[in-house]
């Protein structure tokens, strides 16, 4: 079992930053990769941030330049980073971690809302 605890939503307006956090417990020997994803309401989930263990990361074309990715593999986290945050940004943010090359497992998912 592999549990995921998200924090670090909010609200903030227009320009704003704030820094997302997710840590990895349970039972698990190796983290593959560590993601995050949003969902808008009506809109489908989509990846914003994926980082794998080798430290290879991607962004969503949305994102890039904006946000950063980050993993501490010591501590089992990873951490968003979003400067300059558009309304387009308020969303649900969920973290997924990938272990033990197959077993999937989501956050509970944490309200981002940027105001104009």
């Amino acid at each position: 079992q592999v549990q995921l605890v998200e924090s670090g939503g909010g609200l903030v307006q227009a320009g704003g930053s704030l820094r997302l956090s997710c840590a990895a417990s349970g039972t698990f020997f190796r983290i593959d990769f560590m993601a995050w994803y949003r969902q808008a309401p009506g809109y489908q989930r989509e990846l914003v941030a994926r980082v794998t263990t080798g430290g290879s990361d991607y962004y969503a074309e949305s994102v890039k330049g904006r946000f950063t990715i980050s993993r501490d593999d010591a501590e089992n986290t990873v951490t968003l980073q979003m400067n300059s945050l558009k309304p387009e940004d308020t969303a649900v943010y969920y973290c997924k971690a990938v272990v033990d090359s197959g077993r999937v497992a989501w956050g509970q998912g944490t309200q981002v809302t940027v105001s104009p």
